[in-house]
């Protein structure tokens, strides 16, 4: 699909593209565009540049796209066959590589690497090994490949071997284990992983705190990290689209039906997350219910807006966190809850324009994951908040490299702690509230998505040197 037979001298790859797919009942193919810091870096190098996206076929839509040759130019999607696509994206991706670097396992049960484990790390060997022959063919000489995060893990390595010619990068959008979590791969695995990224001529992270994790795992498994560059680019809010975005028709009238949930003269606590483990929703519930059992004055005054979006719902443990999430809100709403104030707003359906509208509306924005590579959210609600929001922040988020300083910090894990932080954050004065707003955004714009992308860029094909 729209191959270039060789000449592309940028390119990209990722599970995901930039273009979906669907079939309508006549037969026809809707083709649905996304957004995101990649799109907007592609875009920036113009439409002169060479450039050509990678990309896995998702679902019956893409992979019929396939077949009948319909296309974005500058787009090729694999059609890698639907069962090796899910052992690799849902079982080794998803349900592994994930979990190790959110640092998520159960440990007393899992993981547990069994003959399963390795037939479906054959078939993630097999999903990465699609996508770096299709980059081979389609590379001009010299070309610049962008590799993205951990379900391509072992692209590098076996691009270069293919072509030596290539300057290849890998960015990681998630956390990055350190060694004495790391170390529970199977040790052949684990090596897989180090080696197959130091394929690399460079490889980039969110955050120090993870590059460093990474080349403290290559120093214990595989003795450094060798010629491969490490750079830290830690992606930021798009501030012009959310500022022009977030004033739209369609995100005013959810700014009027949240108002009426909310509640004439009540504070909001406005979270905004999918319903992905490391994003610790239910332990912010708790926090909201302790803080209302612990300052009774909050009862009636405040409401905790909730958009909890589900995600990997084919997976049986994500499904069962969304069941708690709900679950535990009804129990608050049920306790605290009278007849004309529902303490916790909870919505599961996926809305961007509602979630823009709660933005601007947030008093205070809760942002508490155990784990996170960065956490966007935390970054976009200070851009656009109409009065200035407090943010709580976990330490253990990779925005917190950059924002921290502004935010009020917690322990994502510490209930009462966080009781107690959203406290303060309800309490600030404006004055405080609007100086610690401006610095936030400043932080959070510092390096607008196709900035990052294009620094990126710069940065692998050697024009800094770096």
């Amino acid at each position: 699909m729209a191959s270039t037979s060789g000449a592309a001298q940028v390119l990209v790859a990722s599970n995901r593209g930039p273009v979906s797919y669907q079939v309508r009942d006549d037969g026809s193919l809707h083709a649905k565009r996304g957004g995101g810091g990649l799109v907007s870096g592609l875009s920036a190098i113009g439409p002169d540049a060479g450039a050509l996206w990678v990309c896995s076929a998702l679902g019956d839509g893409d992979r019929e796209a396939v077949r009948r040759g319909v296309g974005e130019d500058g787009v090729r999607m694999l059609d890698i066959p639907a069962e090796i696509h899910s052992d690799a994206y849902n079982g080794i991706a998803n349900s592994v590589l994930w979990f190790v670097h959110h640092m998520l396992y159960q440990t007393p049960l899992e993981p547990v690497f069994d003959a399963e484990f390795r037939r479906r790390w054959a078939s993630y060997e097999t999903y990465n090994r699609a996508f770096a022959e299709a980059l081979a063919a389609e590379a001009a000489e010299g070309a610049a490949v962008l590799v993205q995060d951990y379900h391509l893990v072992l692209v590098p390595g076996m691009l270069r071997e293919l072509r030596p010619d290539l300057r290849i990068g890998h960015f990681s959008h998630t956390p990055w284990a350190p060694p004495e979590y790391f170390r529970m791969l199977p040790d052949d695995i684990a090596e897989a992983v180090l080696r197959g990224m130091l394929g690399a001529d460079r490889l980039g992270f969110l955050t120090r705190r993870w590059a460093d994790a990474f080349t403290a795992c290559c120093e214990a498994f595989v003795g450094g990290t060798g010629d491969t560059r490490i750079g830290v680019h830690g992606l930021g809010a798009d501030a012009d689209f959310l500022r022009r975005r977030a004033h739209e028709a369609d995100v005013e009238e959810r700014m009027t039906a949240l108002r009426a949930e909310i509640g004439e003269g009540r504070r909001a606590i406005v979270r905004v997350d999918r319903t992905e483990l490391s994003k610790n929703i239910v332990r912010g519930l708790l926090a909201y219910r302790q803080l209302l059992a612990d300052r009774p004055e909050w009862r009636e005054r405040v409401v905790h807006v909730a958009f909890a979006y589900p995600s990997r719902q084919d997976l049986a443990v994500y499904r069962d966190y969304t069941a708690e999430v709900q679950r535990l809100a009804a129990q608050i709403n049920d306790e605290y809850g009278t007849a004309d104030w529902t303490p916790v707003v909870l919505h599961v359906k996926d809305d961007f324009a509602r979630s823009l509208a709660a933005y601007r509306l947030a008093d205070v924005a809760l942002v508490n994951p155990i784990r996170d590579g960065m956490n966007l959210v935390a970054k976009e609600v200070p851009v656009i908040s109409d009065e200035g929001c407090a943010l709580v922040l976990s330490r253990e988020a990779g925005a917190h490299e950059e924002l921290g300083e502004d935010a009020v910090t917690v322990n994502p894990y510490d209930i009462v702690g966080t009781a107690d932080a959203l406290h303060r954050a309800l309490t600030l004065s404006p004055a405080e509230r609007a100086d610690r707003t401006k610095r936030l955004a400043a932080a959070a714009t510092a390096l607008p998505p196709a900035q990052w992308f294009l620094d990126q860029l710069t940065a692998l094909t050697g024009q800094d040197g770096g």
